[in-house]
């Protein structure tokens, strides 16, 4: 099934299952989620170590400088290892993120971890290949599998975004813990990637 598809099935799903949340979708207008990213499985994943933490812009900039130093486009994983730590910093990245990144490039070059099959793996399967690369997180997880391996049903409850969401959404006065907000999730299953998009954007709707 094609992104259009999922997109149009899930906005009905969504506002069939939860009549409220058919009031988000027709305020916020079309999702533009594809799930397709354009960049390599290393090159996403890279990309998103090189974010964490950083406003949007700033890691923006400081990936484009990565990008630049290999034509353009995403680094190899020989190709990272091979750029010396001094030129990495001095694109923007920090001395841990630069770890990071190299330990992702060597570990996925050896095969010690499956990072070009992870289209392959099931959502679980995913979030624990990913995790075993140091600076590599759930949420991480969650995001790859969201806007790069074009998964329909994840849901970041450890994204504060997605809470305040849910509190909005449902009117409660306390911000939801992760646990809540993952278990609230569930009425939006299948298409929970999607829900998660119009949760972001109700936050910019007025009250």
């Amino acid at each position: 099934m094609n992104a259009a598809s999922i997109r149009q099935r899930a906005r009905a799903h969504l506002a069939q299952v939860d009549p409220a949340f058919g009031d988000i979708i027709r305020r916020v207008g079309r999702c533009p989620w594809d799930g397709s990213s354009g960049h390599t499985h290393f090159g996403f994943v890279l990309r998103s170590i090189v974010y964490q933490q950083l406003s949007g812009a700033a890691a923006g900039t400081i990936f484009g400088r990565v990008q630049a130093m290999y034509g353009g486009r995403s680094p190899t994983e020989p190709e990272l290892l091979a750029t010396r730590t001094q030129q990495l910093r001095k694109a923007g990245l920090s001395s841990r993120k630069v770890e990071y990144a190299k330990e992702l490039a060597a570990r996925s070059h050896s095969g010690e971890i499956a990072l070009h099959e992870l289209h392959t793996l099931p959502d679980d399967q995913v979030i624990e290949t990913l995790v075993r690369v140091r600076g590599i997180g759930r949420w991480t997880a969650q995001m790859v599998m969201m806007f790069h391996l074009a998964r329909p049903d994840v849901f970041p409850e450890l994204d504060l975004g997605i809470q305040k969401g849910v509190q909005k959404h449902l009117g409660l006065r306390r911000l939801p813990t992760p646990e809540r907000t993952a278990k609230e999730g569930l009425r939006w299953a299948p298409y929970r990637t999607i829900a998660a998009w119009y949760l972001w954007r109700s936050l910019e709707l007025p009250a």
